[in-house]
């Protein structure tokens, strides 16, 4: 039992240790009325890990609920597709363009059920 648990934890500290976590974030448009804040910049905040180096996985905070996000990479640009907690999915195509060390800006256009949507996110890989 005790090389098990020796094993595991072996195989998961090489996984984490060659892996690659981007922590996403998309601008919000404030509301009518309201003022910019540091909520328009916080409230889609995730974390997503590098599987390959096409492929990235993670979970964003929207609102109360966490949506579960995938990404295929294909250079700059990317393919995305977001699952909130009703089972709807959205589907999208982005860009990130390297604005400082490794800190991206990312323009995504992202279509729902009904219509779609241009946001601006940030992205910063560790």
């Amino acid at each position: 039992m005790k090389k098990i648990f020796l094993t595991l934890a072996i195989c998961f500290t090489t996984l984490l240790a060659s892996a690659q976590f981007t922590m996403v974030s998309s601008i919000d448009k404030p509301s009518d009325g309201e003022s910019w804040g540091v909520s328009n910049f916080t409230d889609n905040m995730g974390m997503g890990y590098q599987a390959t180096d096409k492929i990235m996985v993670g979970a964003i905070k929207s609102g109360d609920n966490y949506n579960l996000f995938a990404r295929y990479s294909m250079g700059d640009f990317y393919i995305m597709g977001e699952m909130d907690s009703t089972d709807n999915m959205n589907w999208g195509v982005g860009y990130s363009i390297k604005f400082w060390n490794e800190l991206y800006i990312e323009p995504n256009y992202t279509m729902g059920d009904d219509e779609g949507e241009f946001k601006i996110g940030m992205a910063y890989r560790f």
